[in-house]
């Protein structure tokens, strides 16, 4: 099956009330703006494939990632409110996965190429966290606190010159690839 079959078969059922209760609303691709759909969301179930969702609309605001499994009450177990905004489907990829990572805003200073995860940055490369990445292979997240917690951001092929024009205000540290694993 072709990749962009796979990603055909993903699918999201976001529910108003915990315990998937409620109005429901099924997703299969992305979906910039879900308020007219649902008022509210207090549980999912994503069937096949990974998911970002969001609090804001056409993808903005903060990430969260979700795989595939039921969460009956992730709202209060990710920490968020009731404002699912939008929700955008993660790619399967199965390549190689490389990734620059930049000192400063444009891809300058120290510049360090990743293929693997990476647990925190100072550890590995001694620096405190950086301000542009080229994003060559594979799906990325990228997270605002070492070891993959905090905040997190999803990052999939492209260059990305500055993070503060994306509406980020905070720094990575940390940041995973998103392999097959995930489905």
């Amino acid at each position: 099956m072709s990749s962009s079959g796979m990603n055909m078969m993903s699918r999201i059922i976001f529910y108003e009330d915990r315990n998937f209760q409620g109005r429901s609303y099924e997703c299969m691709s992305d979906c910039p703006d879900m308020s007219s759909y649902l008022s509210r969301c207090h549980s999912c179930r994503v069937e096949r494939g990974c998911f970002m969702v969001y609090d804001r609309t056409n993808y903005m605001g903060n990430q969260y990632f979700l795989r595939r499994g039921e969460y009956a009450d992730y709202m209060s177990m990710l920490g968020m409110s009731d404002n699912i905004r939008s929700c955008r489907m993660i790619p399967m990829y199965r390549g190689s996965f490389r990734m620059r990572i930049y000192e400063r805003e444009n891809f300058q200073g120290h510049m360090h190429e990743l293929r693997e995860d990476c647990e925190n940055i100072m550890d590995r490369y001694s620096m405190s966290s950086f301000m542009s990445c080229n994003v060559m292979e594979g799906h990325w997240l990228m997270y605002e606190q070492p070891n993959f917690r905090g905040r997190m951001m999803y990052m999939g092929p492209g260059e990305y010159r500055n993070f503060m024009s994306m509406g980020w205000s905070g720094r990575f540290t940390s940041m995973r690839r998103i392999t097959d694993s995930c489905y």
